[in-house]
């Protein structure tokens, strides 16, 4: 496919990048730490961590990891924790000690959590208290030997760790009880690190940084297995994409989206701390009116959001009072923004969402609009430099300009692979093409579009969520005979859970009932929305269930 999209790249805008400028991503953050010490890294609860406090604390951690634990490159570690100043402690001391960080989302049930560890074998992981009940459930059916355990306040100072850790576990009740018998505080594991010497790994650009989990068509979600020059290449092509508009050293991003998820990890943590700027971790960002006081001590330049935040805040009033002169970029990503949002938005902020198109398996970005719009666009803009993209039919034949077709992606941000999944690698990478499995086109200008998927990918707020898991779980429900899965409009989360449930012969079942087994068994965003039943539901010839006939 021709590369039309490369007229239309704003001035400055390179072509290609140079994904080996850096050998690993230990090598960009170790630099950052030299050149902006004291600069602030990460912000939270009202406290900021600079650069060579947050090289200090992971330089102790990697050392606890590699010393005392005795793990080697390659082993992997999981990372179990919401927006807090433990997570960026953690992830770059697992970087460092040359092993790979394993993501896990926080509010997974003990049946999500206990697939995610023994699928990619962790040795340890660092968890939330407020969770740990969770793994305690699972952990002896696991390869965990280690487990870290960390409260929401333990790297703020001093006396303000105490009031606020006293508060989440005796006022708000938010720790339920667990037994983990070997467990350690995650204080204790730093300052354990902090009396040894971390030898320095040899990390190239080859080697595993992420297993990065995403949803599986067969009900179960598989590691994207991501390296360091995945990750770095990313970084590398957004940073060519934004050009002058990030300033090193001066910008400060909203993180209101997790950092355990792929378009976070890489936007606002990876690139802004090669940037020098600052990231102000939200750890709620649920609680609208918390997040809006928490904003408004900062003239932030950045703010990353899916449509449903960006909705949320645009439609909140005390939002609309924040000084918003220093914002300089907005992007949307995860999910489509709807139109009405990104106007709304618009007319509050003065500044446009840049809403792009990614997925876990291409680090993530695959595409994203211009810097220099104006507006909305209703596209996902164009894509990154080295970035190929063909749209392909049925036969993966390549479609003229303006048909519908595959969306198929070729970069060196592009995955190695499953881990430990070569027939689902071979049928998702093909010749070196990543095949999406989302529908587009493209018009004259380079600009793409997502009309369709081919996968029956449910998207929810951002989060992949895959028909068969949901299947899977309510199937187990006692009184269920059959059970179908699809995404439905939502006007909050793009995307919602409906399913089709035929009740067994004379049993008498409720929705009610449906919905209380799958909270035992399925994260908030995977959970039904809405529950139909039906005597019956549509079938090939061969007794497939057929989803489409459902929408």
């Amino acid at each position: 496919m021709e590369k039309v999209w490369l007229k239309r790249y704003p001035s400055g805008v390179p072509a290609e990048i140079d994904p080996d400028e850096y050998t690993s991503l230990v090598e960009v953050f170790e630099r950052s730490c030299q050149r902006f010490g004291p600069r602030l890294a990460f912000a939270n609860m009202g406290y900021a961590m600079n650069y060579t406090e947050l090289d200090q604390q992971s330089r102790a951690f990697a050392a606890y990891l590699q010393q005392t634990l005795g793990l080697q490159k390659g082993e992997r570690v999981a990372i179990m924790l919401p927006n807090l100043l433990q997570y960026p402690v953690a992830l770059f001391g697992v970087l460092r000690a040359g092993l790979v960080v394993v993501n896990v989302n926080p509010l997974y049930t003990p049946r999500e959590l206990e697939h995610q560890l023994q699928d990619s074998g962790a040795k340890a992981i660092v968890i939330l208290a407020n969770f740990a009940h969770v793994l305690a459930a699972v952990v002896a059916k696991t390869a965990i030997e280690q487990a870290i355990v960390t409260e929401v306040g333990d790297l703020l100072p001093f006396w303000k760790a105490k009031v606020v850790n006293l508060v989440v576990r005796r006022i708000k009740k938010m720790v339920p009880d667990y037994q983990l018998p070997h467990a350690i505080g995650f204080n204790e594991a730093l300052a354990n690190g902090k009396r040894r010497s971390l030898t320095p790994v040899a990390v190239n650009g080859e080697d595993l940084a992420f297993l990065q989990y995403t949803g599986g068509t067969t009900g179960l979600s598989k590691g994207a297995m991501l390296t360091h020059r995945n990750m770095l290449a990313n970084m590398q092509q957004i940073s060519a994409w934004v050009g002058s508009s990030i300033r090193d050293g001066e910008e400060i991003v909203i993180t209101a989206l997790p950092l355990y998820h792929i378009f976070c990890l890489t936007v606002n943590c990876m690139c802004f701390v090669r940037y020098g700027g600052l990231n102000v971790l939200i750890t709620n960002p649920r609680d609208i009116p918390l997040l809006v006081k928490e904003l408004r001590p900062w003239k932030f330049t950045v703010i990353t959001g899916v449509n449903t935040l960006f909705n949320a805040l645009a439609n909140h009033a005390a939002f609309a009072e924040l000084d918003f002169a220093a914002l300089r970029l907005a992007v949307g990503g995860g999910t489509a923004v709807q139109k009405a949002v990104a106007e709304r938005w618009q007319a509050m902020t003065g500044i446009p969402i840049l809403e792009g198109y990614g997925l876990t398996e291409a680090s993530p970005v695959v595409c994203v609009n211009p810097v220099d719009i104006a507006g909305f666009t209703g596209s996902i803009g164009l894509p990154l430099p080295s970035t190929d993209i063909q749209l392909r039919d049925e036969e993966g034949n390549e479609v003229p300009t303006s048909e519908r077709g595959e969306l198929c992606v070729r970069g060196p941000q592009v995955m190695r692979g499953y881990w430990q999944r070569p027939a689902e690698t071979a049928r998702t990478i093909r010749d070196g093409w990543l095949l999406t499995g989302d529908v587009a086109t493209l018009d004259e200008q380079g600009f793409f579009r997502i009309v369709d998927r081919k996968k029956d990918m449910i998207l929810v707020s951002g989060f992949n969520v895959f028909p068969n898991e949901i299947e899977d779980v309510v199937i187990g429900c006692e009184g269920v005979l059959e059970v179908a899965c699809v995404g439905v409009p939502d006007d909050k989360s793009g995307e919602a859970v409906k399913i089709f449930v035929v009740a067994k012969p004379g049993v008498e079942l409720s929705a009610e009932a449906i919905l209380a087994h799958c909270r035992t068994q399925l994260t908030g965003y995977k959970m039904p929305r809405q529950v139909e039943f039906r005597d019956s539901l549509p079938k090939s010839n061969v007794g497939k269930i057929l989803r489409r006939e459902l929408r």
